[in-house]
């Protein structure tokens, strides 16, 4: 999954960690394609996704495909969305979660 703009992309265990470091402020979505509320949250995004604040990204990473990289953050419950600045975690988010909030907090950075 990639948006027009770019913006949205899709991770695995083979290139998480380089689009961390290469990208200052991205969302991390880890999320599961028979999960009703990770289909939700994903729209909800998608809707917004203009307003998103320049510079930074959301990623999705499929825990399905990818259960290293969710094991290597303990995901327990989907959606589960983690706030990266600088290769960093800063912030952690479980379930549906308010656009407004999640890019409220992108902006702080």
């Amino acid at each position: 999954m990639t948006t027009e703009n770019g913006r949205i992309v899709e991770l695995t265990e083979g290139n998480f960690d380089d689009f961390l470091s290469r990208n200052r402020v991205v969302l991390v979505d880890f999320w599961a394609g028979w999960c009703m509320p990770c289909q939700m949250q994903t729209r909800m995004l998608m809707e917004r996704i203009r307003e998103m604040p320049p510079g930074a990204y959301i990623a999705k990473v499929d825990v399905d495909r990818d259960p290293t990289l969710a094991n290597r953050y303990n995901v327990r419950g989907i959606p589960q969305m983690f706030l990266f600045v600088n290769g960093k975690q800063v912030k952690a988010w479980t379930g549906v979660t308010q656009v407004s909030e999640l890019f409220a907090e992108m902006s702080s950075h």
